[in-house]
């Protein structure tokens, strides 16, 4: 397949609305996204169903909170959908600005700061028909000084790109490559899907080992963090997590494919689960919780290699009662 006319109008896209400033992000907006494009959202812009909503409550003041915002992007990746229609186009990285004004209550620094971002597009007929947007915002708190969650399992800090500098996919990849990408998370998923199904937390590092390198680097949300080989991504995530979660249950994703040596995913809900125990300092409810997720993934050779993952974890802790964003405020 050849995406070189996707990723050309999101490039495009990227372009304008890196130059543009708060009074003319609607202009570049409406001149690339369809006016009834399907919106994604993460809390609390999630009552935005439209991209014009997203211009008056996201974009604008987020522009006028981060002085001179750049764009600074670490993998770039399109693909033909595998879990329904359509070609789409995956960008992440970080913005970088001068955090000169509050974004959500949370507050300002005057300094440097990076906000880790990821970003879908759907593309048809040269316009954008389908824009998601995640943004880590505890991260952003941690970076702040703020301390909203509990000590992570993990370490957050500001996660780099792939290990080998090539997860800018401007051109084409070779189809057999992306293929064989795209196949091993879809192997990935499969087994972690059965694993919820079997009900054991506690699964052995050799049903890791199938798709990931022992030199696995997973780069968590803030909250839980990053961690480093199979061992400690076990103990520093995988039990935490399942431990802390029960009635696990895969929702599938709206869009998966991969590119080259990358694949990505994202769901809306991915996963729904009830709290256990623990997981982000909560305590155990009867509260069923949905979790929105993107995973990002770097093969090298066989095995998986690298994982940057974003969750909405503002949403999921919402559902469960704490509005984190309120905690910004009392620690301001």
């Amino acid at each position: 397949m050849n995406f070189s006319s996707e990723k050309a109008i999101v490039r495009s896209y990227q372009a304008a609305f890196d130059e543009s400033q708060a009074s003319d992000v609607k202009e570049v907006i409406e001149s690339y996204i369809t006016d009834n494009a399907k919106v994604y959202a993460w809390y609390p812009f999630d009552s935005c169903t439209t991209p014009a909503q997203l211009v008056q409550e996201l974009w604008v003041p987020l522009k006028q909170s981060f002085t001179r915002m750049k764009r600074r992007e670490d993998i770039f990746m399109a693909g033909e959908n595998g879990v329904g229609n359509g070609k789409w186009v995956m960008s992440m990285g970080h913005f970088a600005g001068l955090f000169d004004a509050p974004f959500l209550n949370i507050r300002s620094t005057g300094k440097l700061t990076f906000l880790r971002y990821a970003e879908f597009f759907e593309v048809e007929n040269n316009k954008i028909i389908s824009h998601a947007i995640f943004f880590d915002l505890i991260a952003l708190m941690q970076q702040v000084g703020l301390k909203p969650l509990p000590v992570e399992t993990g370490h957050s800090f500001v996660y780099p790109g792939p290990c080998d500098h090539n997860g800018l996919l401007f051109e084409d990849q070779d189809p057999a490559e992306s293929k064989k990408t795209i196949e091993l998370v879809e192997e990935m998923v499969k087994d972690l899907d059965a694993l919820n199904k079997s009900g054991n937390d506690n699964c052995p590092p050799e049903l890791l080992a199938k798709c990931w390198s022992e030199d696995m680097v997973w780069y968590g949300p803030a909250g839980i963090g990053a961690t480093y080989t199979i061992e400690r991504y076990q103990q520093q995530h995988m039990f935490p997590f399942r431990k802390g979660l029960k009635d696990k249950v895969f929702n599938g994703h709206v869009a998966r494919f991969g590119e080259g040596n990358f694949a990505c995913f994202f769901g809306w809900p991915n996963l729904s689960n009830t709290a256990s125990g623990g997981l982000f300092g909560m305590p155990a409810s009867g509260i069923r919780a949905d979790m929105r997720v993107v995973d990002v993934y770097y093969r090298k050779g066989d095995k998986l290699m690298e994982n940057w993952v974003l969750m909405d974890v503002p949403y999921w802790l919402k559902q469960q009662g704490l509005d984190i964003l309120t905690r910004t405020t009392t620690y301001s």
